[in-house]
Formats: structure tokens, C-alpha cells, sequence
């Protein structure tokens, strides 16, 4: 700490009003956030920022969370890390298409030529949506999104997001198109990814493939129906199934190899009812012989359960489902004539519900149904974002292998995990947890429009069939490209779809598959080589619990192939944000709340505060009365500061050797306990201790050493009084540093009120120096004293005197005595004590006796 004169310039009248847009744009003009290119490596901090969906609104959760990251980005830059702090938006994907679709009333059909002279509807109907082509779709979603970035970006800056926002990108630009394509062929040419055909969990509603990571159980009623099978001689094997409408897709029945009732049956045949199809009886482990009658049917397919046993059995494949949720028109096999067709012929074009009802009824008229069906509820697998149960039909999809196949390469992801440092901790085994639990390779192609295009084209046989096996791809200098409107070398567009042509992919990529790359995206891998270099692997991912799964270890995946490393060294996961009535908020449930009102009611700050006041990985409830304390601060940080300001005018500085008086130095000593404390908690990524602690000793400061040296501050001709005005000012530098990371408005506010440049590009206070600066000062000499001072105005308050009232004396007792007894001048000072006697007794709690004057007296 130098030594420091003070020229000061306090508003007549400090306000909170106003300084959010004052302060956002003083910040924007002077680039105090912005990135230093120049210093190494190991002088920078960087940030994986969460990319938000853009397709919707910011809701408080996203305040919450977002201001976790912020507090420790300006705890970094403070410290002398050059902070590398950008902004995404994940603007792909199924929500703006939704958002698009109803918006403008059109969806889009890609059979439809593109029209350069679109303009859409006047009057949208979301109910009718005009069909247009796929390019005016997109066209239509880059606008929308444009405009959305722009909403979102306002309010991140009326937050005081510490952003450089001269680095942001988009899921869906060209940079993030280009890197997303670039990684994808990279994984191609390695074997990392690959194309199959296979069964695929598949929501009707959207017609698109939908990866493990997306999917979620939700309890559904339903029914058991108890129906007959037929052995050889015709008598029946009873099983127990929710969805008899799966009857002529079913190719085997399945029992656990150990249950005796069923041993007989293993090796033999059994026919369907109403359909009379000859399917085996097998046995597998994961038969649960206490479910139902413990012998199930084995359909293609009715769940995950059922592609694990047709796949292991090596049973053939009966599909009746198509893309739109319906049953085909082509029968399967063994139902293609006679009475089988007939009764299949029945179910052809109904929905799955329609087609259970029916065949409920057809299998009561051949008497295969046994008794009345019994109701149920259990879990039914969706997808997060759909309104319909998935089905599950076959498909070519594209997969990046992710150790959901192969044990080795689990184990390497698992190993990639416990390098990774979690805040906190325990979040670790969740990640495990989805990392052991994999059934399947990572399905990253979506039946959709708006997304990355899969840079792939496929030539055309003589018939007109692409040939799958022989992919054509463009060479990387040529991404980003669009299969769809872009032909591959050695082909003409006149050659698209005419045998010995070509075809492009008609698929786009899962968004994760774009936002796993977004630490490339942002570092500027292949694109800014300087940058990369600098700022990659990343050292922090902040993000949301609920995407570890997806988001977190995605990303791991994916550094993991491309750069054999993870691509950040920390990750830092937020709680959930519940309603007053501790319900998780969610949009389904209808009681998410944006953030725009609270910010302009209660200030950017006061929200800040509440936020916070939330650890990382720990629920928080939405608590207006923590915004409302949050606002006090904020307001008591201003008008002390004034205060502080207005009692050191006649002596503006803040020489520390001006500091002698013990209280003086007492304060100083527990103040360089509160850096060490905020900074041990920093380090430790817990922004909630490091804001407790200066809170705490914030209003400490005002209520007790304020008034203790307020006299002595005043008297201008002596040295006592230069000790407390240099401690004031001290103090009142430190705490503005201290609470400049949750609240940066109303500290870049009162730190302009006498201080240079902006208190978000100052140093982070060393608890060393200030501890040095108080030399023999003990923290014990300012509590003991504030506690003295505390028992005095209660027992003025309880006599109902006036504070300024004086009083006789003031006993002091007890084995702290001698710590008061230093600061003793500033004691009778502030209590107004004619005289204080000072006892010392070991062992003793200290005690303090008042006497009071006559209230009659005092009016």
C-alpha cells in the first residue's frame, strides 16, 4: 500500500439508479474486460463459457449461474491473469425450429423449390404453417436467432457480465460449422465415427433420432393384457405385455434360463395369437421371471430391453412402426397373405394407441385375451424436449464411439474423469455413474433442418441407390459446406439424384455434437493458431448439473480424440434454482421467472447478491428478501463510502504510516483476515464463503469501528486523528476490491468517487501487506472493544436515552480487559462515557455495568 493523497467527488446525493447503463457502457468504451493477446500461457485464465439456447428467454437460473462464472473471472483477472472470457449462443437445433416454425406460421417441406423473394406470412398461424423450402427455413432462423442474440446480450450486460465481447460465437456460424464439420471428418477418417443401420430411439413427433443423453422416464398409466401364445398342441403360455398392438412385430418369447417353469420350453416354438406366426422361445439373463408371468415376447421393438435381446439372440426383424409414429402399409415378414394379412391389414395406418385399441379387440374375438386388462403406471421413456412416448425403429444414423461398446475405451474416460478437478467433488461420480451406464455408441445425426450439415455426399449406382460403404468428403479448406446445395468434386449439380450421381447427406449433427467443441470453437482451433495456443485447454467449464451427461462429458470425448487431453483442467457445476416453495424450476411445470423485472426492481447487484449467495453445486432457492438485502448493501456500501470520504476530506490520504492508533491497527489486522479467508475461498472456487466473509466484516466496519473513531477521525489536528482517517480510507480501497467481483456496479461507482481508472483492473488485495500494515495490531483489540461499545447502546436503548445521551460510567469486567484497554479513549468517545473502569478477572466472561443518568434529567 502506498502512500496516496485523495481528491474526492461524491455525488450530493448517491443513488443506485441509473448506474447499470452508465457503467455498461463506460466499460464497453475503455475495454477494461477485454483479453491480452500479449502474455503467455501461464498468465492467462480462460473460460469455457455455457453457450445459452437462444431459441427461448433467459430465465433466473441462468442469473444464477452465469454470475457464479462472473465473480470468478474478476477474482482472476484481479489476481493478474489475463481472463479470456467469451460469450456463445447455441442457436441450432430442434427449440428454434419450434421457435421459428410457430413464430412465423411455415415449417419446413424440402421438396419445395427455394424462393429468393420470400417473405412470410403477414398474419402467422401457427395451427396452419405454409410449407416453404428448406433454404427460406433457414433463412427464417437465421434471422430470428440474430435478433434473439441481441435480447440475450442486453441482458447479460445489464447483469455486468465481465465478458470481452469481442469474442462470441454461434453454434450455427460459419466458424462453428467449419469446426464442427472439421472434427467430424477427423473422427471419420480415425474410425471415431461411423454409420450404421440399427434400431434407434425415435420421436414421432419431431420424425428424429434421439441419443441416450436425451432422454428422460416419465410415469404413464397404462395396462397389463394377459394373453395366449400357442405351443405345438395348443395349449396356451400366458404372457403379460403393456403394448399388444407390438403382436405381429413380436419374433421370439423370452424367460430367464433358470426358471423352471419355462425349461421345457427353451429350443421349441410357440405361435402368436390372431397372427398364428411360428416365433422360438428363448432364454435370456435379463428376463425378470417376477415380472408378470416371467415369459416375455421379444417385438422389433418395443423398448431398448427388447433391442438387447434381439440383438444378442440374433433373432430377425419384424418392424411395423414407421417414422410417423404409424403402422406401416408393408406387412412384415410371415404376414404377408392370408388370414395374418388380413388381421394386419387392420391395424395399417392407426397410431400406436389406435392400433392397441384394435388389437385388444381382435384378440378378445379369438379368445386369445385372458381376463381384463390390468392397470398399471411406469416409467416410459421420452425424449426431454417431446410430448409423445419414443418408439423405436430402424434407421441409418451416424455414431461417435464414446465407450458405450468398448471397455477400453470406457476406461480411458473414466480415467479422463478423476483427472478433471470438480467443484464440487461428488459431482465426479455422477459423471461415472453416466460413463458406466452407456449401453450404446453416441448418436450425433438429427432427421432435421436447422443445424450442421454432415459434410458428406454419397455417389449413386446404376439404380439410382447410394452407395453408403463409399462416402465422398470435402477436403477441410472447403468447410463449411452444405451437402444440400453444394456438389462434391468431380460431380455437377445437374448430376444430383440421377443414377451414377450423387446425393448429399440429408442429416444435420445433434447440437451437442457442435456445442461439444465450443472450448475449440472459441479458442479459435485451425482458425487463430496464436489464440489456441494461448487459451487452450481451457481452465474452466462452468455449467448445469443436469448436462453432465451430455454437455461435460461430450466435450471430454471429444478432446479426448482430437488433442489426447482434456479440453480444461477445472469444471464448476451450479445447484438448481427452486421456487419459494422449494420446487426445481423447469418451464414444464410453468414456474420458471425471468430475470428483467427483478433486475430493474431490486437492482443488477441486489440480484448478484442473491446469486452469490448460492454455492456451487447446492440448491437455492428464488429469495426476493435476499435481493432486498442485497439492494441495503448495496445502498449502505455507497453512503458509508460518502461517509468515510466526507470524514477524511481534510486529509485525504492513505499513508499507512500515518496509522499508529491500536484500534486502528486492530482493524487492519482483522482485515487482512478477511483477504486471507476470501482468497483461500476463491481458490477454492467458492465465491459464498469469500462474499460471507466480506460481508460480514463490511458491516462490522460500519456499525462498530465507524462509530468507535468517528470522533478522533474528525479532529483534524493530531495524529490520532491522521491514524484514523489513513485506516478509513485503507479500509475502504480494500472493501471495494473485496465486494467488486459480486457487486460491480456500485463499487465501480463509489471507487470513481476518488480512485483512478476502473476497481475492476486493480490488483486483488494481498492479505501479506495488509497484515504487514498493522504491524502489532490485534483483531481481539477491535472486537472486545466493539462489544463494550454494543452493551452501552443497549442499555441506552433500553432506558429509551438518545444514542448521543452521556452516560456517568462504564464498568468494564472480565479476563479481555486489557484489549479494551487500548482503545479506551475511542470507547468513552463513541458511548459518551464520563469515565470507564477497567477490571481485569481471569477466567471471566467479559461484563460491562452502565450507569445511566436520570431520563427525566436527559429531557
Amino acid at each position: 500500500m502506498t502512500n496516496r493523497s485523495h481528491s474526492f467527488r461524491m455525488p450530493d446525493k448517491p443513488s443506485l439508479d441509473g448506474i447499470e447503463a452508465k457503467w455498461v457502457d463506460v466499460w464497453d468504451e475503455s475495454g477494461v474486460y477485454h483479453f491480452d493477446r500479449t502474455v503467455g500461457r501461464e498468465d492467462v485464465f480462460s473460460i469455457d463459457t455455457p453457450p445459452p439456447t437462444v431459441s427461448g428467454s433467459l430465465h433466473i437460473g441462468h442469473v444464477f449461474s452465469y454470475t457464479h462464472t462472473d465473480t470468478v473471472a474478476r477474482f482472476q483477472r484481479m489476481n493478474g491473469k489475463a481472463v479470456f472470457y467469451p460469450m456463445g449462443w447455441d442457436d441450432n437445433g430442434l427449440p428454434t425450429e419450434r421457435r421459428v416454425q410457430n413464430y412465423y406460421g411455415v415449417r419446413c417441406d424440402p421438396s419445395i423449390p427455394y424462393d429468393p423473394d420470400f417473405q412470410p406470412p403477414e398474419k402467422p398461424d401457427p395451427k396452419r404453417q405454409l410449407p416453404i423450402s428448406r433454404r427460406n427455413f433457414i433463412e427464417l432462423c437465421d434471422v430470428l436467432t440474430a435478433e434473439d442474440e441481441k435480447v440475450f446480450e442486453s441482458i447479460w450486460r445489464r447483469l455486468g457480465l465481465s465478458v470481452d465481447w469481442r469474442y462470441t460465437y454461434a453454434t450455427i456460424d460459419d466458424t462453428s460449422r467449419a469446426a464442427a464439420q472439421r472434427a467430424f471428418l477427423r473422427n471419420l477418417a480415425r474410425g471415431e465415427a461411423y454409420m450404421a443401420e440399427a434400431p434407434t430411439l425415435w420421436d414421432v413427433t419431431f420424425r428424429t433420432a434421439v441419443a441416450q443423453a436425451e432422454l428422460e422416464d416419465r410415469e404413464r398409466p397404462s395396462a397389463y393384457h394377459k394373453v395366449a401364445f400357442h405351443k405345438a398342441d395348443g395349449s396356451p403360455v400366458h404372457i403379460e405385455t403393456t403394448r399388444p398392438e407390438l403382436l405381429p412385430a413380436c419374433v421370439a418369447l423370452v424367460a430367464h434360463p433358470d426358471d423352471e417353469r419355462y425349461k421345457d420350453l427353451f429350443g421349441t416354438t410357440v405361435t402368436t395369437p390372431v397372427f398364428g406366426v411360428e416365433v422360438p422361445v428363448e432364454a435370456h439373463r435379463l428376463a425378470d421371471p417376477e415380472k408378470g408371468s416371467g415369459i416375455a415376447m421379444i417385438c422389433t421393438f418395443g423398448d431398448t430391453t427388447d433391442v438387447t435381446w434381439w440383438r444378442e439372440l440374433q433373432l430377425t426383424t419384424r418392424p411395423i412402426i414407421g417414422w410417423d409414429g404409424r403402422i406401416m402399409a408393408d406387412a412384415p415378414q410371415g404376414l404377408q397373405s392370408g388370414p395374418a394379412r388380413e388381421a394386419y391389414d387392420k391395424l395399417v395406418g392407426a397410431t400406436v394407441h389406435t392400433a392397441r385399441e384394435r388389437m385388444v379387440e381382435m384378440l378378445g374375438e379369438s379368445g386369445d385375451l385372458v381376463g381384463e386388462p390390468t392397470p398399471v403406471t411406469h416409467p416410459v421413456k421420452f425424449y426431454e424436449k417431446g410430448d409423445k412416448p419414443l418408439e423405436v425403429v430402424t434407421t441409418r444414423q451416424w455414431y461417435i464411439r464414446n465407450g458405450g461398446r468398448d471397455e477400453n475405451l470406457r476406461a480411458q474416460f473414466i480415467q479422463r474423469g478423476r483427472e478433471l478437478v470438480w467443484y464440487p467433488d461428488h459431482m465426479r461420480q455422477r459423471y461415472e455413474n453416466w460413463v458406466e451406464g452407456l449401453n450404446g455408441d453416441w448418436l450425433i445425426s438429427r432427421q432435421r433442418f436447422f443445424g450442421v450439415p454432415f459434410p458428406v455426399w454419397y455417389p449413386l449406382d446404376g439404380e439410382g441407390n447410394p452407395r453408403y460403404d463409399e462416402p465422398l468428403v470435402p477436403a477441410e479448406d472447403q468447410l463449411p459446406i452444405d451437402p444440400s446445395s453444394q456438389a462434391p468434386a468431380g460431380y455437377t449439380e445437374d448430376q444430383r439424384g440421377l443414377p451414377g450421381g450423387f446425393t448429399g447427406d440429408p442429416d444435420v449433427m445433434d447440437t451437442w455434437a457442435t456445442s461439444s467443441l465450443s472450448p475449440q470453437i472459441a479458442s479459435g482451433w485451425e482458425r487463430d493458431e496464436d489464440l489456441f495456443q494461448r487459451v487452450f485447454p481451457m481452465d474452466f467449464r462452468p455449467q448445469g448439473q443436469d448436462i453432465i451427461r451430455t454437455w461435460l462429458f461430450s466435450t471430454v470425448v471429444r478432446a479426448h480424440f482430437e488433442h489426447d487431453s482434456l479440453p480444461w483442467s477445472t469444471t464448476g457445476l451450479s445447484g438448481w434454482i427452486l421456487d419459494p416453495d422449494r420446487k426445481k424450476m423447469s418451464k414444464s411445470k410453468g414456474n420458471v421467472v425471468t430475470p428483467v423485472a427483478m433486475l430493474e426492481k431490486y437492482s443488477s447487484d441486489a440480484v448478484r447478491y442473491w446469486a452469490a449467495n448460492g454455492r456451487l453445486g447446492t440448491d437455492t432457492a428464488l429469495d426476493e428478501g435476499q435481493m432486498k438485502i442485497g439492494r441495503r448493501l448495496s445502498i449502505k456500501i455507497l453512503n458509508a463510502s460518502k461517509f468515510v470520504m466526507s470524514v477524511a476530506s481534510g486529509d485525504a490520504t492513505s499513508d499507512p504510516a500515518q496509522v499508529t492508533q491500536p484500534l486502528d491497527r486492530a482493524m487492519l489486522a482483522a482485515l487482512a483476515e478477511v483477504v486471507a479467508d476470501a482468497t483461500t475461498a476463491f481458490q477454492a472456487f467458492d465465491h459464498t464463503r469469500a462474499l460471507e466473509r466480506t460481508e460480514r466484516f463490511f458491516w462490522a466496519f460500519c456499525d462498530d469501528y465507524l462509530e468507535l473513531v468517528k470522533a478522533r477521525a474528525y479532529d483534524t489536528g493530531s495524529a490520532e486523528g491522521a491514524s484514523a482517517r489513513a485506516a478509513l480510507l485503507i479500509a475502504l480501497d480494500v472493501l471495494h476490491r473485496l465486494f467488486s467481483p459480486f457487486l460491480p456496479f456500485v463499487t465501480e461507482e463509489v471507487w470513481s468517487w476518488w480512485q483512478e481508472g476502473s476497481v475492476h483492473g486493480q490488483s486483488w488485495p494481498a492479505a501479506e501487506e495488509y497484515g504487514a500494515l498493522a504491524a502489532d495490531g490485534d483483531p481481539a483489540v477491535l472486537a472486545a472493544t466493539a462489544e463494550v461499545l454494543r452493551d452501552v447502546r443497549r442499555a441506552k436503548s433500553e432506558a429509551k436515552l438518545s444514542m448521543r445521551a452521556e452516560v456517568e460510567s462504564v464498568r468494564v469486567a472480565g479476563d479481555r480487559v486489557e484489549a479494551v484497554r487500548s482503545a479506551v479513549g475511542d470507547l468513552a468517545a463513541a458511548g459518551r462515557a464520563v469515565t470507564v473502569d477497567l477490571e481485569p478477572v481471569e477466567g471471566k466472561e467479559l461484563t460491562v455495568e452502565v450507569s445511566l443518568p436520570d431520563p427525566e434529567e436527559q429531557r
